[in-house]
């Protein structure tokens, strides 16, 4: 057949099939869109009417492991804020014990006679003086002598001395029967204060 023919009919055949295809895409755009939109994608996103609408499953699973991550951090901000809240309670109840303690070492400090060490040598010299004398005249004499005074010569004596002393001053009468126990009491509790601190009394 002669070429020149060929392209005599193939020029206008073409132009007319493009004319329809222009033709066609202008008349109905959206069935176009959705026959191109229902085409398979690599990347497993689908297209398939507005942006709005389109479908990532890589982006949706990002998604779900930051919400999943969000969600692990709430919970750990939590039991935070609970160790938080339970060590300020603790802190507080041992401020309350250490008080409690101070509070207990201060009345104990009240209740003990403390021998400082400028005083004992006064104190042994007046023990002998005492333990030299009968009972009955040094229960008279200690009789007018404040509690802590004898509580401090007593420390320096023996306890059979100071036993037939505090007998004696415990026979005046009932007064002098609680005194006496009440010194007793006190000298369970000397103790000697030394330079380098407060060491109790052997």
């Amino acid at each position: 057949m002669n070429p020149l023919l060929i392209q005599r009919l193939v020029t206008p055949l073409a132009g007319a099939i493009c004319f329809l295809v222009t033709t066609l895409v202008l008349l109905e755009p959206g069935r176009v869109a959705r026959q191109i939109g229902a085409l398979p994608r690599e990347t497993g996103a689908v297209v398939d009417g507005p942006s709005w609408h389109f479908v990532n499953p890589e982006l949706d699973q990002l998604m779900a492991e930051l919400r999943s991550e969000k969600e692990l951090l709430a919970r750990k901000e939590h039991q935070l804020q609970e160790l938080a809240a339970r060590l300020q309670a603790e802190r507080a109840e041992i401020n309350q014990i250490t008080q409690l303690v101070h509070r207990m070492q201060v009345e104990l400090d009240k209740n003990i006679v403390t021998i400082k060490e400028e005083e004992t040598a006064n104190l042994k010299k007046l023990a002998k003086v005492y333990t030299a004398m009968t009972p009955e005249g040094a229960a008279t004499i200690v009789r007018e002598l404040p509690d802590e005074m004898i509580v401090k010569i007593f420390s320096f004596m023996k306890e059979a001395e100071t036993a037939a002393i505090l007998e004696s001053l415990g026979k005046g009468g009932t007064n002098d029967a609680r005194r006496a126990a009440d010194i007793t009491d006190q000298l369970r509790l000397t103790r000697v204060r030394s330079a380098t601190g407060n060491t109790p009394r052997p």
